[in-house]
């Protein structure tokens, strides 16, 4: 196993296994609009079977967790049928594919982490179409791995960080949601737990026990208000902003999906079986902002 193709150039996690493929002695094959899209299965089976990739790890998806409620049909064919037909051409070359997934497939009712047996029981049109990859990426080929994360920033692409260091710098109060909770994860964080993954496939072949779902997020929970004032303290020291941040309630923020209220995933199925396990959400937040201020 050497070529990894990787969809959604230039997005938060593609640009990110970019950089952390390599160091563990892959090569990534990075492909994304408009060469490679979903709503034209023709341009993905063409750009698979032209660099004939040892496995795929799909972070193409439509992530506009609103917009994913007025058309739902669109998050579909780009959440759902985008993995289907890569896991049907997987299958057929024999490969692995990795498809990334999300913390929204479950309600968020729960008083603790959910961990991979828990039932999904998605709130909104992105949780279902996201649950619906899942299902489709596991019927369509034995050697799929689906790995669920949460809150994922990066130093590139829009995220929670970077709208907090843009808000924070032109208004000097803010306010922020605290009564949602999840696992913040950083972006080159998940990508070395993939390239890790894989090179544990390399080194032993593929196992049974290595097909399933997994979570994959940074160790630790906390609130949206806690993430953004820990944001500014760790922006702080580079110079970055430093407003007054207002906690309020999900009711005084309202949107037009809704968020679960607990999105904190338990992380131990994939330290047992792969032996990988993402840093502390505050390594990886520290990780973010000094690539970002390094910019």
């Amino acid at each position: 196993m050497r070529r990894i193709m990787v969809t959604g150039r230039g997005g938060q996690l593609g640009t990110a296994l970019a950089e952390a493929l390599p160091a563990q002695g892959f090569e990534a094959l990075a492909v994304g609009q408009p060469d490679f899209d979903f709503d034209r299965p023709e341009s993905v089976r063409g750009t698979f079977l032209h660099l004939a990739p040892d496995a795929v790890v799909n972070c193409a998806a439509w992530t506009a967790v609103d917009a994913a409620e007025d058309d739902e049909a669109g998050a579909f064919r780009a959440n759902a049928l985008g993995p289907a037909l890569l896991a049907a051409l997987c299958a057929k070359a024999g490969i692995p594919l990795v498809q990334i997934s999300t913390d929204y497939v479950f309600a968020g009712d729960k008083p603790d982490p959910y961990t991979e047996e828990d039932a999904p029981n998605p709130l909104g049109a992105y949780g279902r179409t996201k649950l619906a990859g899942e299902w489709a990426a596991l019927a369509g080929n034995q050697q799929t791995i689906v790995l669920r994360t949460a809150w994922v920033v990066s130093p590139v692409g829009k995220n929670f960080v970077r709208t907090m260091l843009a808000a924070g710098a032109s208004r000097p109060e803010l306010r922020v949601v605290a009564d949602q909770v999840g696992n913040p994860t950083a972006a080159p964080d998940l990508a070395d737990a993939i390239a890790a993954v894989l090179a544990r496939i390399r080194q032993t072949g593929w196992r049974g026990e290595y097909r399933g779902i997994f979570h994959a997020t940074g160790q630790g929970s906390i609130s949206w208000h806690g993430f953004a004032e820990a944001i500014f303290a760790a922006a702080r020291p580079h110079g970055g902003p430093s407003p007054v941040v207002h906690a309020i309630s999900t009711a005084e923020y309202p949107t037009r999906a809704r968020r679960p209220a607990n999105s904190r995933l338990d992380g131990r199925k994939l330290r047992e079986v792969f032996g990988v396990e993402l840093p502390p959400w505050q390594q990886g937040l520290a990780r973010v902002i000094d690539a970002i201020y390094a910019r």
